[in-house]
């Protein structure tokens, strides 16, 4: 099968590759760039977990394919933070308890990274809403809405 050179942004790094045009953004990002935070659950853009930001709104990089982001800038879960400097996001979900298992944590964050700069004081329903999208087995959804509301505060200072 015929490849086609991208050039792409991720995370403020620049990378060049070749691709087949039919390979899932998902695929590219955890098996050509190892960034494996990016994770695979359904691969129907069901679930959520596979979630990024594509120029700064939140996409399912299971629905996507690599080509269709040649020239744009990407962000991953790996560019949040750092486990010395967190993101104010993943903070919150550390210190209200957001997390169980974490497999669907990176698409949760992803998803809420934007939805907090446009809204930076949600209801609960507007958090709910918000992350209805993604798919959790673990926590019940109540950690996680009690993250964000901490997220909110903590901006608010």
């Amino acid at each position: 099968m015929n490849k086609t050179m991208i050039r792409v942004s991720v995370n403020g790094i620049d990378y060049e590759r070749e691709v087949e045009p039919r390979l899932l953004l998902s695929d590219f990002l955890r098996h050509d760039l190892g960034l494996t935070g990016t994770h695979v659950g359904c691969e129907h853009g069901v679930c959520g977990v596979c979630t990024i930001l594509f120029e700064g709104e939140a996409v399912r990089s299971c629905l996507m394919l690599a080509i269709q982001v040649n020239g744009r800038a990407l962000q991953t879960v790996e560019g949040l933070g750092s486990p010395q400097d967190l993101h104010p996001i993943q903070e919150a979900f550390h210190e209200a308890h957001g997390l169980q298992c974490g497999f669907c944590t990176p698409g949760f964050l992803m998803t809420l990274v934007p939805f907090l700069e446009r809204n930076p004081d949600p209801s609960e329903l507007e958090i709910r809403e918000a992350i209805s999208g993604n798919l959790c087995r673990c926590t019940g959804y109540q950690h996680i809405v009690d993250a964000v509301r901490l997220a909110a505060e903590k901006r608010h200072g």
